[in-house]
C-alpha cells in the first residue's frame, strides 16, 4: 500500500478499507508515515467524511494502537459516562457515586481540563491529600469495594488518537464529526467499559455550538459502540448557560455535595438523574429508565450517595472531614460582587465567556502546564429566565488577586438583562440509542 493512493482514495470520496485504515494508523503511530501526509488525509476526511463502518474501524485502529485497561477483575457490567466538555459540569462527581451506591461498578479514567472547560481531576485535586495515581491492584479493589474508582488518564492510552489530535488542532480539522467521534470512542474503549452513556453538549459553551452538529456527533459515536457491540447511549444537553451555579474547582466540589445532600439546584440535579438512570438501565440494575430514576431520586435524597462519595475520596486518600464540611475546601481571598444596573429578566448567559473569565482567574488553563488555583471561580446567582432587580447580586468572582479586571469584564459582558421575559433553557435536548 501506498499512502499517497489511500489520500488519493479519499479525497474523491471513496470509503477506506479496514485493512488501509490499520495501516495508516499502525504508520504514523510509529513514524512510518509523515505527518504532512496525514495532514492532507485529515482534510481529504474534513471535506469527505467517513461511513459508520470507516469511523468504527478507525475508533478500533486507535484503541489497538497502546495500551488497553483490563476491567475483567472487576465483577458486573461496568458503565462509564463521558462528557464532551462544558463549563460548570460536575456531573461526574455526583453521577459516579449516585450509580455506585446502587451498584453499578464505575472504573473511570478522566482528563484535566483546558481552556475554558474544567476537569474532573483537578475539581478533586481540590480535596486535601485526593490522588488521581492509583496501582492497577487499587483500582480493581477500590471497584470491587466502593463500586468506584476514579484515576487519571494512562499516558499510553490510544497514542494515535493524541498524536492526530495535536496534529487536527493545528491543520484546520478538528470539527470532523468522524474524527471527533474517533476520538472519544477509542479513550472509552481502551479504557474497558461494557457500556459507555455520552454527555454531548451543545451551546455557547460546548464544543459542538450548533444542535444539528451535536445530533450528528451524538448518532456517530452511538452507531461505533453498536459496530464494536457495546451499548452505548447518547444525551444532548443544554451549554448555553453553565450547569449549576458554581464554576471553578473546590466550589464545584461544594455544589456536587450540596447535590449529594439532596439540596442541588433542579436543573443540575436533573441532569445527574436523567444520566444516572440510564447508567443503571445499562448495567442491568433496573428494568427501564423510570423506574431507575425514581429509584436513584429516593437514594440521593437518602444521603446515602454522599456517603459513598466520602468513602471513595477517603479511599483515595482524600480528607473526608472536608465532605461533611465543604466550607473547609480551598477559599480565595476576596469575593467581588457583580451587581446588575438595571430591572429586568436574564436574556443571556453566555458560558463560554464566563469559562473564560474563571480560566483567568486561575481556574483554568491556557496552556497544559499551567497551575490550577483549585480557590477562585465564580458563583452565578441567577439563571437565564429569572427575573432581576437593579443593585441585585448576579455573580460574585471568587479571586486571589485583589483587581482581577479582566475577568470582572468578561463577566459584566457575559451576562445580558432585557425587557422581555424569556423562557427558561431546556435542559436535555434530545436521547439517542
Amino acid at each position: 500500500m501506498r499512502m499517497v493512493d489511500l489520500i488519493q482514495k479519499k479525497r474523491d470520496g471513496h470509503a477506506l478499507s479496514e485493512a488501509e485504515i490499520n495501516f495508516i494508523i499502525e504508520g504514523y503511530t510509529q513514524g512510518t508515515i509523515p505527518d504532512y501526509q496525514l495532514s492532507a488525509l485529515a482534510m481529504a476526511i474534513y471535506f469527505q467524511g467517513m461511513n459508520s463502518k470507516e469511523t468504527s474501524h478507525l475508533t478500533m485502529a486507535m484503541v489497538k494502537s497502546g495500551d488497553t485497561i483490563d476491567l475483567s477483575p472487576i465483577k458486573g457490567i461496568k458503565v462509564d459516562k463521558h462528557s464532551t466538555g462544558g463549563v460548570g459540569d460536575k456531573t461526574s462527581l455526583i453521577v459516579a457515586p449516585l450509580v455506585a451506591t446502587v451498584g453499578v461498578p464505575v472504573a473511570k479514567m478522566s482528563g484535566r481540563g483546558l481552556g475554558h472547560t474544567g476537569g474532573t481531576i483537578d475539581k478533586l485535586e481540590s480535596i486535601d491529600g485526593f490522588r488521581t495515581e492509583l496501582s492497577a491492584e487499587e483500582f480493581i479493589r477500590n471497584v470491587n469495594e466502593i463500586k468506584l474508582a476514579l484515576v487519571g488518564q494512562s499516558g499510553n492510552l490510544a497514542p494515535a488518537d493524541k498524536k492526530l489530535y495535536a496534529l487536527r488542532d493545528v491543520t484546520a480539522t478538528v470539527n470532523s464529526i468522524p474524527l471527533i467521534a474517533s476520538s472519544i470512542m477509542s479513550k472509552k474503549l481502551a479504557s474497558g467499559a461494557d457500556a459507555i452513556v455520552l454527555d454531548v453538549k451543545t451551546g455557547s459553551g460546548a464544543f459542538m455550538k450548533d444542535l444539528e452538529d451535536a445530533r450528528a456527533l451524538a448518532k456517530a459515536m452511538v452507531s461505533i459502540g453498536k459496530e464494536l457491540k457495546r451499548q452505548t447511549i447518547a444525551l444532548i444537553t443544554d451549554m448555553n448557560q453553565p450547569l449549576g451555579y458554581e464554576v471553578g474547582n473546590a466550589n464545584e466540589v461544594r455544589e456536587a455535595i450540596e447535590v449529594l445532600r439532596g439540596e442541588g439546584e433542579a436543573g443540575l440535579t436533573t441532569l445527574c438523574l436523567t444520566i444516572a438512570a440510564h447508567m443503571t438501565v445499562a448495567g442491568k440494575i433496573y428494568p427501564n429508565f423510570d423506574s431507575a430514576y425514581a429509584e436513584l431520586d429516593k437514594v440521593l435524597r437518602s444521603g446515602q450517595a454522599l456517603e459513598t462519595f466520602k468513602r471513595f475520596v477517603e479511599a483515595q486518600g482524600g480528607n473526608p472531614d472536608q465532605i461533611d464540611h465543604p466550607e473547609r475546601l480551598p477559599q480565595s481571598t476576596y469575593h467581588l460582587e457583580l451587581e446588575a444596573e438595571e430591572d429586568g429578566f436574564i436574556s443571556k448567559i453566555d458560558a463560554e465567556a464566563v469559562g473564560v473569565a474563571a480560566m483567568l482567574l486561575g481556574a483554568g488553563r491556557t496552556t497544559k502546564d499551567d497551575t490550577i488555583d483549585h480557590a477562585v471561580g465564580i458563583t452565578l446567582r441567577k439563571k437565564v429566565g429569572d427575573p432581576v432587580q437593579k443593585g441585585e447580586v448576579l455573580a460574585v468572582l471568587h479571586s486571589n488577586d485583589e483587581e482581577p479586571t479582566g475577568s470582572l469584564e468578561r463577566l459584566k459582558r457575559a451576562i445580558s438583562i432585557g425587557q422581555e421575559k424569556v423562557n427558561k433553557l431546556p435542559l436535555i435536548y434530545d436521547v439517542i440509542h
